[in-house]
């Protein structure tokens, strides 16, 4: 099991280049599903979890082929189509509750799916009602049973939904649904989250007609057939992010070249309250830190609010910050398992039920710690970025999940981070 050693502390400088967004490229290779021509994706990031995508499409009949070293990939069904193709099983489906979003093409394209229900996850509860009610809404059947969602729907019919609550992956299936749905559906209280956006547009650049992108109400008039097309996936803001909090966090100057303002903005904004000097300009974002930084709170909401997937790294941030700061997390029930290893570092953190207070600035201090899940990951690596001695973050398969290539990023900007690899005892 790999782990990162890391010796700090570091300050952070020079210029970095976000990958393009997992969660932006999750829904658009499940859109190969809608298409039986090839689909030509730009951007897509090395990480597991695209990895482990790209194998359920692989058992549904759509291939993959790498295109030169720049993150493109075509895929292109491989089968015809037959009921045997619309089955996704728990083995692949419960390493990551993102492959549920096969279910709104497989239902759209070929009236038909088999998919089993996601596993469990470690920060929190995620259903996937808002997903079932909207494609019920659109006139799908569907059915549990033995731990598996079973849909079908002679051809789906264009509807007026509106989600219970924001959902971004529920958005998603239901929107890739209703794009092969006869007629017009109107889908109301959409998320507003940026990877929506990015593949609304890969769905009408593959023929699709939906209007009101970036807007909470989307209205899709639905097409008979999709077809291929070529698209690059957004940089990841998330992953951009980090490493602007690590700039901020070691009082260094790092420069995202490839930073989208707008997406980073709930972000830039609350590093600048805390004293962080943010730059927008044509290269990209920069950020950096001459003076003292200063505790500010934070509340996790949905886009255009401070996101959940920022929240450990804020975290970390904020230990380096003078006063006390208090961070409200309301988007997960159980997305605080970083703060113990911060407090074995050195942190002074208290946590009450929903809400984080973290007491600053204090010294960190190398220990051994242990991820235990992607944004816990980011924030003990930034820890100990930041802290003095040795750092030893186990566990960083966590991380790969959705960061490429990290220990290389770090480096690159001056960070002493290296991967060991551990062979388990015979």
């Amino acid at each position: 099991m790999d782990k990162f050693h890391i010796v700090g502390p570091s300050r952070l400088a020079g210029r970095v280049r976000a990958s393009g967004a997992k969660n932006a490229a999750l829904p658009a290779l499940a859109a190969s599903l809608l298409t039986d021509e090839p689909l030509t994706l730009h951007s897509v990031p090395r990480v597991r979890d695209l990895r482990t995508m790209a194998r359920l499409l692989d058992h549904l009949g759509v291939a993959n082929e790498e295109k030169g070293d720049a993150g493109t990939i075509v895929f292109h069904r491989t089968r015809p189509n037959n009921p045997d193709a619309d089955d996704a099983p728990y083995d692949l489906v419960k390493t990551m509750r993102a492959s549920v979003l096969v279910l709104g093409p497989l239902l759209g394209h070929f009236g038909h799916a088999r998919v089993s229900l996601p596993g469990g996850c470690a920060i929190g509860v995620r259903p996937i009602d808002q997903h079932l009610k909207g494609l019920e809404a659109l006139g799908a059947d569907i059915q549990l049973s033995h731990g598996y969602v079973e849909t079908v729907a002679r051809r789906l019919t264009g509807a007026r939904f509106r989600f219970d609550m924001a959902t971004v992956t529920g958005t998603e299936n239901v929107l890739m649904a209703a794009c092969l749905a006869k007629g017009t559906s109107v889908l109301e209280n959409c998320a507003l989250e940026p990877e929506v956006t990015d593949l609304a547009n890969l769905l009408n650049a593959m023929g699709a007609r939906i209007s009101g992108l970036g807007t909470a109400t989307l209205v899709v008039d639905g097409v008979d057939s999709l077809g291929g097309a070529e698209h690059t996936i957004i940089p990841d803001r998330i992953e951009g992010g980090t490493y602007l909090i690590g700039a901020a966090m070691t009082r260094g100057d790092v420069l995202l070249e490839n930073g989208i303002a707008a997406d980073l903005a709930p972000l830039l904004d609350k590093l600048a309250d805390a004293g962080a000097t943010v730059e927008v300009t044509a290269e990209g974002v920069r950020v950096r830190v001459d003076n003292e930084l200063v505790a500010k709170d934070v509340e996790t909401c949905p886009h255009p609010g401070f996101p959940t997937d920022l929240q450990a790294q804020y975290m970390a941030l904020m230990t380096q910050a003078r006063g006390v700061s208090s961070i409200r997390e309301t988007i997960f029930e159980n997305r605080f398992q970083h703060a113990p290893e911060l407090a074995r570092m050195g942190a002074d953190v208290r946590v009450d039920g929903a809400s984080a207070h973290i007491h600053g600035p204090t010294p960190l201090a190398g220990a051994a710690v242990m991820a235990t899940d992607l944004r816990a990951s980011a924030c003990l690596v930034l820890a100990g970025v930041a802290a003095e001695g040795e750092t030893v973050v186990d566990r960083i398969y966590h991380l790969e999940r959705g960061y490429e290539g990290m220990e290389l990023k770090l480096q690159k900007l001056g960070a002493r981070v290296a991967r060991w690899s551990t062979t388990p005892a015979a």
